[in-house]
């Protein structure tokens, strides 16, 4: 999880007489937690649970019955749902935006360097060529339901997006239910609306990349103040490894089909959807920093804030005009 939240503690009484309910629990693999005000201290957990566990069954590539995972094993019986074709559509735009920078088909090559659901892979630059000819987003349609593939041995893998998607759909539900004031975050994936319980703008910390798992030794980078608006972030160096020497992240370019290795460490990204956040934060790490920028400039509705390193190996940060003033530097 590449964000921490903070905020007062739960289940006491917050603005305008109102309890904040907290509930937490594990989902894609991750965490979630999800706080929201309520006159009443009406318990949604049952029904955010039942939503989870949906896209879980539509999504997720470690349950053998799911939507995405019969469609990997080419089962031409299987149809989508609602959940699978939101976010089809959503990666499918986002690929065009970022010319193939993110790209749900790069599946196999995640996979074969040891990120995926399947074993890791012995690999080099003729096997990374063989495994290019399978990714590549214009490869599969979706057409009456049905996802078709251009090569069976193409498969699709959504972790770079669902978890966005997700905490979209429970903030559509607590929307619906009436609740104004709420924060969900699923991985460190977060948007927020209203205020927390002492009446202030909810706060995000935003991690500093350095290279532990230990999530006691975490620092923060900087702490973010979230208003009706939601963040993604993702970074190089949570999930990695170290062979022979070299180190390898888990983001892969799918035009390369190798692993990213340039100076930006992490990204975060603002937008009113978390699924876009998601995405692009994904595609941004691909990109690059420079590509980014040029990126944010034609699409002055997103924000980003991202953490590289200089030419002496210093943490250096820089965020888009539009965030500045959310951004406090630690």
């Amino acid at each position: 999880m590449l964000l921490a939240t903070f905020s007062a503690c739960t289940n006491l009484p917050g603005t305008q007489d109102e309890t904040y309910m907290s509930i937490r629990g594990l989902t894609q693999g991750t965490t979630y937690m999800v706080k929201y005000s309520s006159a009443d201290s009406t318990n949604y957990h049952p029904q955010i649970k039942k939503i989870l566990s949906e896209i879980d069954s539509s999504m997720s590539t470690y349950r053998d019955n799911s939507i995405i995972s019969r469609i990997n094993r080419n089962d031409s019986s299987v149809r989508v749902d609602e959940h699978f074709r939101e976010v089809y559509q959503t990666a499918k735009k986002v690929s065009q935006m970022t010319a193939g920078a993110f790209d749900i088909t790069v599946a196999p090559l995640v996979n074969a360097w040891g990120f995926g659901f399947t074993e890791k892979k012995e690999l080099d630059t003729s096997k990374v060529d063989s495994l290019l000819e399978y990714v590549g987003y214009t490869s599969i349609r979706l057409e009456n339901g049905k996802v078709y593939k251009n090569a069976k041995r193409t498969m699709i893998d959504m972790s770079a997006i669902a978890q966005g998607y997700a905490v979209d759909e429970i903030s559509e539900f607590l929307d619906i239910n009436g609740i104004r004031d709420y924060l969900v975050e699923i991985g460190g994936e977060v948007t927020t609306q209203g205020r927390n319980p002492d009446g202030n703008v909810w706060r995000i910390g935003i991690d500093k990349p350095v290279d532990s798992c230990n999530l006691g030794k975490r620092q923060l980078q900087a702490i973010v103040k979230l208003k009706n608006l939601s963040v993604a972030t993702s970074g190089s160096y949570r999930q990695f490894y170290v062979e022979d020497g070299v180190r390898y992240s888990h983001t892969i370019n799918p035009k390369t089909g190798f692993p990213v290795r340039h100076n930006l460490l992490s990204v975060s990204v603002f937008a009113k959807k978390c699924v876009l956040a998601d995405a692009l934060a994904t595609a941004f790490m691909v990109m690059g920093r420079k590509k980014s920028k040029r990126f944010l400039e034609k699409h002055s509705s997103l924000g980003a804030y991202f953490i590289y390193s200089d030419d002496q190996g210093n943490f250096q940060v820089e965020c888009t005009e539009n965030v500045k003033d959310l951004i406090e530097n630690l």
